[in-house]
């Protein structure tokens, strides 16, 4: 998988979430809490500690990517991160289609000795 952050994008997430520090990796998920059953749900970015066991490590132009290969099969192999000017969300896209026009980036980052 390769996911390509626009200038814009990577902009707007680190500042939001690596201003005052490196800490931490980002995580592309397909969320499906609160969406009825593992078939529904949205792509999601969450900035997370470190990768959980079975995550693999995503392909990508600005910042340390991971993925769910269990949840591969809901993204297209090469994937571009955007932002829409005067937005405070993300727009996950590829040149087929649009995953998520307003996708929530969650930070889920234990914050320990802060």
């Amino acid at each position: 998988m390769n996911v390509h952050f626009t200038e814009e994008a990577a902009e707007f997430v680190r500042s939001r979430f690596f201003a005052d520090s490196s800490a931490g990796a980002l995580k592309l998920a397909y969320d499906t809490d609160g969406c009825g059953c593992a078939v529904n749900g949205v792509a999601a970015l969450w900035v997370v500690d470190s990768p959980e066991e079975d995550d693999r490590l995503a392909r990508s132009n600005v910042f340390t990517v991971f993925f769910d290969p269990r949840q591969e099969l809901f993204f297209e192999d090469r994937l571009t991160v955007d932002r829409k000017p005067g937005q405070q969300t993300l727009v996950l896209k590829s040149s087929q289609q649009t995953y998520n026009p307003a996708m929530k980036t969650t930070d889920l980052r234990s914050k320990a000795g802060v």
